[in-house]
Formats: C-alpha cells, structure tokens, sequence
C-alpha cells in the first residue's frame, strides 16, 4: 500500500547512492547480505534486553539496504532470478530477527505473555503474508493486494518499539496489537484474492469450452 507512494521517493534517493557503489565494485549480493546481517544483528543484540530505541535506529540504518541493493543491481545491469529470490528469502531472516528479538524480551525480562503471544501471531502471521504471495505467483496468479505488505509491517513495528524506547506509554502494545489485526486482514485479502482468480479462470475455462 505505501509501495506506490514511498518507493518512488526514496529511489530518488537511493538510485545515486547504488550508483556510486557499483562503480566501487559493490556487489548487490554483498547490500542484501551486509543489509541483513545488520538488522538480524541489531535486532537480536538490542531488543531482547530492552534497548529499544538504539535497537530501533540501528536496525533502520540497514533496513534500506532492502532497495539499496535494487539500485546497485539496476546500476550494473545485473538484475536477475537470483537476486530476486537472495532478497526474498533473507527479507523473511530479517523479520524474524525483527520480531524474534521482541518476543524473547517479552517472554523474558519483559514478562508480558500477552505481547509475547502477539509478537509471536505477527511473525507467523508475516511468513503467511509473504508465502501467500509467492505461492499465488508460483500458481501463475498475482497477489499484490493487501493492507500491511512488508514495508508497512517494518514501518509500524519499528516506529511504535522506538516510540516505547522513548517512554511513549502503551505505544508499543498498541501498535502490535494494531499489526497483528493489519496482518491477518492481509492474509485474509490475500485468500480471496487468489480464490478470486482460480474462480474467474474456471469460469473462463467453462466459457472456451462450449
């Protein structure tokens, strides 16, 4: 949903910086790796011991590796396959050091088992998100539909766990909360959107065969 808004913008941004990298030989393998590894390691260094605002500013400094790498590619002339699927697969290693991290605070010191049981619904109800989609394209079909793609998904967990690293009371519980309900309506768009296709290309079959 934020896709047609933000991405434009930020490619301003980012398409000189890709540039400038790939005349200094950086691979975009090496963004997307390096851009992981940072995230998985600010996520997992940071949140589970309650550092949530330099674990937040620490984790976004890496989160736009996720175009970064896109620009790099573009610059070289080296898009492909195998790019698309590094950069799909290790965007799931991300999230769940992302929420990882949360949950094993909140299991833990955090002692908050509702919140663990919502960080824990957020990343499982994310994998689904994501593996609905590529299962739909692997089907033949499109599903880009839904209110919380990865980007809003980032977007809210990050701002309402630096909110809270702030002191901001009940922000992040709310905006967990509020991600866990986005999700599964995302899951559920996500359903009857390729349950859409598959009737209307049943219906087409029916019509070309009479």
């Amino acid at each position: 949903m934020l896709n047609s808004h933000v991405r434009p913008a930020l490619s301003r941004v980012v398409t000189p910086l890709g540039a400038a990298l790939a005349r200094a030989g950086v691979t975009p393998d090496a963004v997307t790796i390096v851009g992981t590894v940072g995230v998985a390691v600010g996520a997992l260094a940071f949140y589970p011991r309650g550092r949530f605002l330099a674990g937040t500013l620490f984790i976004t400094a890496f989160v736009f590796g996720d175009m970064l790498d896109g620009a790099v590619a573009r610059a070289r002339g080296s898009s492909g396959p195998w790019g698309a699927f590094l950069d799909s697969t290790l965007d799931r290693v991300a999230d769940a050091a992302v929420f990882g991290g949360l949950l094993l605070w909140f299991a833990g010191v955090g002692n908050s088992p509702v919140l663990a049981g919502v960080t824990l619904f957020c990343l499982v109800g994310g994998a689904v998100v994501s593996y609905a989609k590529a299962r739909a394209e692997g089907l033949g079909m499109h599903c880009d539909v839904g209110v919380a793609e990865r980007s809003e998904r980032l977007i809210i967990v990050l701002v309402a766990t630096g909110l809270g690293g702030l002191g901001v009371p009940y922000v992040q519980a709310a905006g967990l909360e509020l991600l866990a309900v986005l999700t599964a309506v995302t899951v559920g768009q996500r359903f009857v959107e390729v349950r859409r296709q598959v009737r209307l290309a049943g219906a087409t079959s029916e019509v070309g065969h009479r």
